[in-house]
């Protein structure tokens, strides 16, 4: 089974992302910086293999709030 290019450009991201947080973890602000790319992560799984981006508006629009959302309150909690 072939893969399609989209889905190793995201796939390659999503390393480079995994990686990027594996080698901030010593930073002052660290948490924040693995919270955000928590999130860009997230979002590029749920829209390219779990293809939200097919799904009707609202469950593009709630996803993304909901993940936020949880984002958010996992930061106010670190402080």
């Amino acid at each position: 089974m072939e893969m399609k290019i989209n889905n190793r450009i995201t796939w390659v991201v999503l390393i480079l992302l995994t990686t990027t947080t594996a080698l901030i973890t010593e930073f002052k602000y660290a948490a924040y910086f693995i919270m955000g790319i928590s999130v860009i992560k997230s979002m590029l799984v749920a829209f390219q293999f779990m293809e939200l981006k097919y799904a009707h508006p609202f469950w593009k629009t709630a996803l993304p709030l909901l993940i936020l959302l949880l984002a958010i309150i996992i930061l106010l909690i670190l402080q």
